[in-house]
């Protein structure tokens, strides 16, 4: 089914109002999670809406936070998001970032205490649109295994660096340290396929391609997915986005985030609270000018998009690039929704009392 955005932002509005957010909320919460679907990154967009609303229902989301920084410095900052939404929550604290950055040079803000934050992405561009550079990470539910273990004990762990450029859109790196993201994972069970060796691992460790792998005491892999492939790479990346978000942030970290996913149960006596994020932001022109840095991430743009390719119909293909194609033509043609996610979020819909799609 084709949705128009005007009608899919409406309804997403509608449900998260319907759980008792603001007006202000609802709005920006909306905003992140269509980000996610108009640059075609389905497994983080409206799909996910159901999930809000069951940690809502389980008192694990506050709908109406009393976001505040409880420690500080000229130019970082804690955030406690008091359970509230991290669509909200991480706006919060770029904003925070960013206003530091204005002043000092750079922004750096650690959140603890929050929820899922949607797309890294959303949060690093909103530096961008300063003339900035922007970071964003987060910890996740615990469903990837570090190398040689069967143990899930660190999530998906996104992180995202975003540069602005001058005459091309910005470059974005927004990426898993896993193989993949549990999202793909939730695609492939609605489409009803298989994912590609190299992503999942059953309980005792063995490769498989089944999506309903996790649900039976399996692990998603880090990026590279074993160690000849270099997944102590991943493993490394995967790490280090956990202790900036959590263990700097006095949030979850490791087997102790509070998780997304149905299957798995909120973690006894965890040493912080809820999920962590960490955000930041440099002002371009604390090393040179914006514009002469822009000028040259210009060059660089062309030059690798001019780089000679095995294939001659392939192409180098920027970070963002692909992103950024899905988002103009979703704008212009409205967002596809498989037939799975349309039965949800109509059953959303009657569960909650809000128009339909």
């Amino acid at each position: 089914m084709i949705i128009p955005e005007t009608q899919l932002r409406r309804f997403t509005q509608n449900v998260f109002m319907a759980m008792g957010c603001s007006h202000e909320h609802a709005v920006l919460a909306a905003d992140v999670l269509l980000k996610s679907d108009l640059r075609g990154i389905d497994s983080h967009g409206v799909a996910r809406l159901s999930g809000y609303v069951r940690l809502w229902e389980k008192r694990r989301i506050n709908p109406t936070p009393d976001i505040k920084i409880v420690h500080e410095t000229a130019t970082t900052a804690t955030i406690d998001g008091d359970a509230g939404l991290g669509l909200v929550v991480a706006p919060f604290a770029m904003q925070v970032a960013i206003e530091k950055a204005k002043t000092y040079g750079s922004g750096w803000v650690s959140v603890r205490n929050s929820n899922h934050f949607g797309i890294a992405g959303y949060h690093a561009l909103k530096a961008v649109e300063q003339d900035m550079i922007g970071f964003g990470m987060t910890n996740a539910s615990p469903l990837v295994a570090p190398t040689f273990s069967n143990e899930r004990l660190l999530g998906t762990n996104p992180m995202c660096y975003a540069f602005p450029a001058g005459n091309y859109p910005p470059v974005i790196v927004d990426m898993a340290t896993s193989a993949a993201a549990n999202g793909k994972l939730e695609i492939a069970q609605r489409s009803g396929k298989q994912v590609p060796e190299g992503w999942i691992q059953n309980g005792q460790g063995n490769a498989t391609t089944d999506p309903h792998a996790l649900k039976s005491g399996g692990s998603l892999l880090p990026l590279g997915s074993d160690r000849e492939h270099g997944s102590h790479k991943g493993f490394g990346l995967s790490a280090t986005v956990d202790i900036l978000s959590g263990v700097l942030s006095g949030a979850g970290f490791g087997p102790w985030v509070p998780p997304f996913v149905s299957f798995l149960e909120p973690p006894v006596n965890p040493p912080g609270q809820g999920i962590g994020h960490f955000l930041g932001a440099m002002r371009v022109d604390g090393f040179r000018p914006a514009e002469a840095f822009k000028k040259d991430m210009d060059i660089w743009i062309e030059r690798f998009k001019g780089a000679s390719t095995i294939h001659p119909d392939q192409k180098v293909i920027i970070p963002g690039e692909p992103e950024l194609e899905a988002e103009l033509d979703r704008m212009q043609n409205g967002f596809p929704l498989v037939d799975a996610v349309v039965k949800d979020l109509q059953e959303l819909a009657a569960k909650l009392g809000v128009e339909t799609l």
